[in-house]
């Protein structure tokens, strides 16, 4: 009786560490700033929320929307500058789908 053949992988299917140290510190900087994004969303969906219950008062309004797009503006920065996207920061995880909404939007 033969074993039966290896799963075939699942599309998008993890990649496999490199040794290479660019590499790592690519990937390590693609990490970071996934955890980072994925923070910035939750917070700006917070605001929102908050927002839209009036918890705020016009003064808070305007400082957390500036301070959210000085964010999303550094995040851009800090992608450009290690020759990423933002859309590369979505991970995707397999059947449950990606980390972050698409495009940004709630989910």
């Amino acid at each position: 009786m033969t074993p039966p053949p290896p799963p075939a992988p699942l599309p998008g299917a993890v990649h496999r560490m490199s040794s290479d140290p660019d590499t790592v510190e690519r990937d390590l900087v693609k990490l970071v700033l996934t955890v980072v994004e994925l923070l910035r969303q939750l917070m700006e969906r917070q605001a929102l929320h908050r927002v839209d219950n009036g918890d705020l008062t016009e003064d808070q309004e305007e400082r957390v929307g500036l301070t959210l797009m000085l964010l999303h503006d550094r995040m851009e920065d800090l992608c450009a500058r290690y020759d990423l996207r933002l859309e590369d920061l979505n991970l995707d995880l397999g059947p449950l789908g990606t980390l972050l909404p698409p495009d940004g939007r709630r989910p």
